[in-house]
């Protein structure tokens, strides 16, 4: 019993995770209907942001996070001026623009750290519960992750940006004829999925230090996650976060990591042949 709680509280920690990255591509792929390859590194220069901003610049946790989401949030919005600007009517190009977009940016860190780095625990310590050990770190990753949750269902949903965006979105033509600079609110929204995917890696980094591969594992389960909960759901994503962050790290401390990845993608390929659009639907007009 003691190991099943275990690895309950350690699949709430890899959901927040998941939660805090898929976000991302929820509003780039999900609201702006690009696929991004590069999303996972993305998550990757979250990390490297982290890891220079804490060790090698000697700077708090907060403001490790913070740096990461705008260094993070600046790159993609220059992607999106550069590259993504040209290609919105174009799907297939697009995917090979940000799938070169990823090999750069992987590569780039590469040259600097070949090696796996380590960012300090910034929460050390944990509270006992009977025989069961919950880090202060995983507590905090997850109120975390709800708070930004709640902060992005405020933006997208409660203000003037977010009205602007569900314009464009519906119809960008007629949004235009109104006077709003959709270019600007496409470069806004690009940029800001991109930066919580930053944030995503700057939260991951330590628990696993921080490389220049680590984003490519989170590209295919973010994407697997938006896909599942509903590629325009912030609550159909937190619902398929949790489902699969917790099947896989129980199903893992039971059988395997392979075993578990196994049994996640034949439950993943069962709910999108029945439900192909995802658990939840947001309703176009």
């Amino acid at each position: 019993m003691a190991t099943f709680l275990s690895q309950v509280i350690n699949g709430l920690n890899q959901a927040s995770i998941l939660l805090i990255a898929t976000m991302g591509l929820v509003i780039i792929f999900g609201y702006m209907n690009v696929t991004n390859m590069a999303h996972g590194s993305m998550i990757m220069v979250g990390g490297v942001s982290a890891y220079v901003l804490m060790e090698v610049m000697g700077l708090p946790f907060g403001v490790a996070v913070a740096g990461s989401f705008l260094i993070t949030a600046l790159i993609g919005m220059l992607i999106e001026k550069v590259i993504i600007k040209k290609l919105y009517s174009k799907p297939t190009e697009t995917i090979l623009a940000t799938y070169a977009v990823s090999l750069i940016l992987t590569e780039l860190v590469r040259l600097k750290y070949p090696l796996s780095q380590n960012v300090h625990m910034p929460l050390p310590g944990a509270f006992r519960i009977g025989s069961v050990t919950i880090p202060y770190y995983n507590i905090f990753v997850g109120i975390f992750a709800i708070l930004i949750l709640l902060f992005t269902l405020f933006l997208f949903r409660k203000t003037t940006f977010g009205k602007k965006l569900g314009s464009v979105t519906q119809n960008r033509t007629m949004t235009e004829c109104l006077g709003i600079k959709t270019a600007s609110v496409d470069t806004l929204t690009f940029g800001y999925g991109a930066g919580l995917a930053g944030v995503a890696g700057c939260i991951l980094a330590p628990t696993t230090g921080v490389s220049y591969d680590m984003g490519s594992t989170y590209l295919t389960d973010t994407f697997m996650t938006n896909v599942v909960g509903g590629v325009q759901s912030f609550f159909g994503t937190a619902v398929s976060s949790f489902i699969i962050g917790e099947g896989r790290t129980v199903t893992a401390g039971f059988l395997n990591e392979t075993w578990a990845k196994i049994i996640i993608f034949m439950i993943v390929i069962v709910l999108i042949r029945f439900k192909p659009e995802g658990l939840f639907t947001k309703e176009r007009r």
